[in-house]
C-alpha cells in the first residue's frame, strides 16, 4: 500500500503575467507572452529528463503556479498532463491545481482543463473592495470572481480556492470583513488568507518608503486575522495551517506535502523543488530556462536537470530542522513524535529537546 511517505508531488511553474501585482516578489515576468508554446514544450522536456531517472515513487499531486498559468492554452496544460502520466506513475486520483485570474478564463477553457484532469482551481481574489484592488494592480473586479467561480461549477469544478490579502496599506477591519463575508458568498470549498508581506524590489515597498501609502499595521493585521479565524470558524471550515482554511475533506493536498517536508519535483524558471536529500532552484529568465533546456541532451543526477542553478545537499540535522519548521504551520496534525522517529531514527526531544523546552 501506497503511503504518504513513498508518493511525490510535482510543481510546475508558469512565470507570465499580463501584468505585475504591486505587491508580488514572486519570478514573474511581463511582455514574454511570446514564450508560453516553446516554454511549455521545454516543461515536457524537463519532465522527461528529470522524471525518467526519478524513482518509482508514484506523483500524488500536480500544482500549476505562477505567475498566471492560465495564460497557457488549454490544449498546452493537457499535454503536459498526459506527458506527466506517461513519463511519471500518477496516482489513480491525483489533486491537479491551476491557479487563474477571475474574469481571465471562459467556461470552454475550464471544461478542457477539468476534461484533462485539472480537478482544483485556486483564484486570485485578493479582494472585494474595488480601491485595494486597484492598488493592487489587480484586472479584476468582484464580479469577475463571482463569474468565474458560476463558470467553474458548471464545468464541473468541485474544489475550488479563493485567495485573499488582508493588512494591506489602505485596507479597514470593515473592508476586510466585507471581503471575507463576499468570499464566502461564493461558496467556495477552500480559502487561503494571506497577511500582505512588504517584499524588496516591489512598487508597494516604493510607495511605502516613498510615503505615497501608509505602512501596514501589524496590529490591525493581526486583529483581522483574529476575526478570520472566528468567522470561517462559524461558517464551518477547519483551519489546518496557519493560513489555510476548506470545509471538511478539502485540504490542499500539494500544499500539504510541502508542510510534511515530503520530496517533490519544482520545474519551470525559477521552480524550487526538493528530493533525494537535494533542494534545488532552476534559472530564473524563461529565455534561459529554455535555452538551458533545449540544450540539455543527457540527464544529470535525480533530481536536477541543466535549468538547476542553486543545489543544495540537504544533511540530516537541516531535513529534520526543516520537518519541524514546517509542520509546526500545520494547526491540526502539527509535528508528530512517532513518525518524526519513524523517519529520522531520532527521537525529536533528544534532538531539539531545548528548543522545545
Amino acid at each position: 500500500m501506497t503511503t504518504m511517505h513513498t508518493t511525490l508531488a510535482l510543481y510546475v511553474h508558469i512565470p507570465f503575467c499580463h501584468t505585475r501585482c504591486t505587491y508580488c516578489a514572486f519570478n514573474t515576468y511581463t511582455g514574454q507572452n511570446h514564450l508560453i508554446l516553446r516554454y511549455m514544450r521545454a516543461l515536457e522536456r524537463e519532465l522527461e529528463l528529470v522524471g525518467n531517472h526519478a524513482p518509482d515513487d508514484p506523483v500524488s499531486t500536480i500544482y500549476f503556479g505562477g505567475g498566471t498559468p492560465s495564460l497557457v492554452p488549454a490544449k498546452a496544460i493537457c499535454a503536459f498532463i498526459r506527458r506527466a502520466g506517461q513519463v511519471l506513475t500518477l496516482l489513480p486520483d491525483p489533486e491537479i491545481t491551476l491557479e487563474a485570474n477571475p474574469g481571465a478564463v471562459d467556461e470552454s477553457y475550464l471544461r478542457e482543463l477539468r476534461r484533462a484532469g485539472v480537478n482544483r482551481l485556486s483564484l486570485g481574489m485578493q479582494s472585494a473592495d474595488a480601491g485595494e484592488l486597484r492598488l493592487f494592480a489587480r484586472r479584476h473586479d468582484v464580479a469577475d470572481v463571482q463569474r468565474t467561480v458560476s463558470l467553474a461549477r458548471r464545468a464541473g469544478f468541485e474544489n475550488i480556492n479563493l485567495d485573499l490579502i488582508y493588512g494591506s496599506p489602505t485596507q479597514s477591519m470593515s473592508t476586510w470583513q466585507h471581503s471575507l463575508n463576499t468570499a464566502l458568498s461564493m461558496n467556495p470549498d477552500h480559502l487561503s488568507l494571506y497577511s500582505l508581506g512588504v517584499e524588496d524590489g516591489t512598487p508597494m515597498q516604493r510607495w511605502i518608503e516613498q510615503g505615497v501609502v501608509t505602512p501596514p499595521d501589524s496590529d490591525l493585521a493581526a486583529d483581522m486575522y483574529e476575526w478570520a479565524a472566528q468567522r470561517l470558524a462559524a461558517a464551518g471550515f477547519i483551519q489546518y495551517e496557519i493560513s489555510n482554511w476548506c470545509k471538511p475533506g478539502y485540504t490542499c493536498r500539494h500544499n500539504l506535502h510541502y508542510w510534511r517536508n515530503l520530496p517533490y519535483l519544482g520545474l519551470g524558471a525559477g521552480a524550487h523543488g526538493y528530493a533525494a536529500r537535494t533542494r534545488y532552484r532552476t534559472v530564473l529568465r524563461p529565455a534561459d530556462y529554455i535555452a538551458r533546456i533545449e540544450s540539455q541532451r543527457a540527464p544529470l543526477p535525480y533530481p536536477l536537470s541543466a535549468a538547476a542553478e542553486e543545489v543544495e545537499t540537504i544533511d540530516d540535522h537541516a531535513a529534520m530542522a526543516e520537518h519541524m519548521i514546517m509542520g509546526l504551520r500545520l494547526t491540526q496534525e502539527g509535528v508528530a513524535r512517532a513518525e518524526f522517529l519513524a523517519r529520522y531514527r531520532r527521537d525529536l526531544w533528544d534532538v531539539f529537546g531545548s528548543e522545545l523546552d
